[in-house]
């Protein structure tokens, strides 16, 4: 049975889902649906916007509170955004005003005062400025971000939920699909190439590195957007992997660019956040190796596959999903505005981890990149370093449950929250 509602005249909170999801985001929405639950009376209802920011600006709130306990537990192990997500900007105070106003007018109505939102680097920016604007409009609202990127490319934060189960699904696969590869390259392919995630930051791609330890070991080659691609080196490194040990396995990151700075999978259009539309690196990658060696090759596009495999999450990544949004609301209960919960670590071996706080301005719009120490001096591998960074990260099994075969995830009632303003507004 869905949870009481109570009557209340404490505050209420909203939630939102931003951008690309992940297969352990809905374990923070559980994190922060928990948390206020447990707050005592002092969070009255939480909302969460439908279609992340885009519900709050169209007034498409969700009550929470009409969710069962059981279903909210079972968050932990569904993938996706349960609440839906929106890639949906909002640009500087002075240029999109009109859409914070908004906002404000809209936690007014239905008396929020906190706003929790899940997302990366452009999230945390919204979420500032809807600390400022409100402040600016004498309506006092609490913000405080919630970490989300499977590129794990927030700053400040030791990593970020989302990205150890992708980094764990892309060490698995490049291991097996290296077996298979391995299997039967002296007769047939001789070169694989698996296309991951990572527009400027190469972490997915170095995740790949995990999947071998040895000489020869697959991937033989990984390609990071912080090392400009080198066509002869490249093609050179694939003929002599090819010639020592028989084939060639390869993971590269989406945003593999040349020593100009451009993509070498750009489409030539922008996504909703004004980014370049990457996609095809994989068989671009291919195109020159058959041109050049003439091997016979296969490539695969990882894309929404590595995000949504909560059959293999990180047990540590999933932990960590639920303490940043359970710590999310105990920092705005503690009264600390435009702030983030990061993840502090304490050691790497045996590993050891924390929740700290740092400001949401350090967070948004900065990018994390690989550091070089990671990468091998040749800039087709990773380091030990780099290793002992990524490997704790991995760690554990969180299965879901199974019935039939198949995972048993959970669909939310969602039900609606009746609607105060009487304006619409179209995004």
């Amino acid at each position: 049975m869905p949870a009481a509602r109570r009557k209340s005249s404490k505050p209420n909170a909203f939630y939102a889902q931003s951008g690309g999801v992940t297969s352990v985001i809905n374990a923070s929405a559980a994190g922060v649906i928990e948390a206020c639950r447990r707050s005592r009376g002092r969070i009255g209802n939480l909302y969460a916007g439908r279609d992340g920011i885009v519900g709050a600006l169209t007034e498409d709130l969700i009550d929470t509170g009409k969710e069962s306990a059981a279903d909210v537990r079972a968050l932990r192990w569904t993938p996706s955004g349960a609440f839906g997500s929106a890639r949906y900007k909002l640009k500087d105070l002075d240029k999109d005003r009109a859409k914070y106003e908004r906002l404000i007018e809209v936690f007014r109505a239905h008396d929020i005062r906190y706003f929790f939102y899940n997302g990366g680097n452009d999230s945390m920016d919204t979420a500032h400025k809807v600390s400022q604007i409100g402040d600016q409009m004498g309506y006092h609202v609490t913000c405080v971000g919630v970490p989300k990127t499977v590129d794990n490319d927030l700053p400040v934060t030791d990593c970020c939920p989302g990205f150890g189960s992708v980094a764990k699904y892309v060490a698995v696969s490049t291991r097996e699909a290296g077996l298979d590869v391995a299997s039967m390259a002296r007769t047939s392919t001789k070169v694989f190439i698996l296309e991951v995630m990572g527009r400027h930051a190469g972490w997915i791609a170095a995740a790949g590195g995990l999947a071998g330890r040895g000489r020869g070991e697959p991937p033989h080659i990984i390609l990071f957007p912080e090392i400009p691609f080198d066509r002869e080196a490249f093609l050179a490194r694939v003929r002599d992997s090819v010639g020592k040990d028989g084939y060639c396995v390869v993971v590269a990151s989406e945003g593999v660019q040349d020593a100009e700075g451009r993509f070498l999978a750009d489409m030539g259009t922008r996504d909703a956040f004004g980014h370049v539309q990457l996609g095809g690196v994989a068989p671009t990658l291919a195109a020159m190796v058959k041109e050049a060696h003439g091997y016979k090759y296969h490539w695969a596009l990882a894309d929404y596959l590595q995000r949504a495999a909560r059959h293999i999450a990180s047990k540590v990544d999933v932990e960590q999903a639920y303490a940043v949004g359970k710590a999310a609301v105990e920092l705005a209960l503690a009264g600390r505005n435009a702030v983030m919960p990061v993840i502090v670590r304490k050691s790497s071996s045996p590993y050891r981890w924390t929740i700290g706080s740092a400001p949401i301005e350090a967070v948004a719009n900065q990018e994390k990149k690989v550091p070089r120490h990671y990468i091998t001096a040749d800039g087709f591998g990773i380091t030990a370093a780099g290793r002992r960074y990524l490997q704790p990260l991995i760690e554990g099994e969180a299965y879901p449950p199974y019935k039939h075969g198949l995972p048993r995830y959970v669909t939310l009632r969602k039900a609606r929250v009746r609607r105060r303003l009487k304006t619409d507004f179209v995004i």
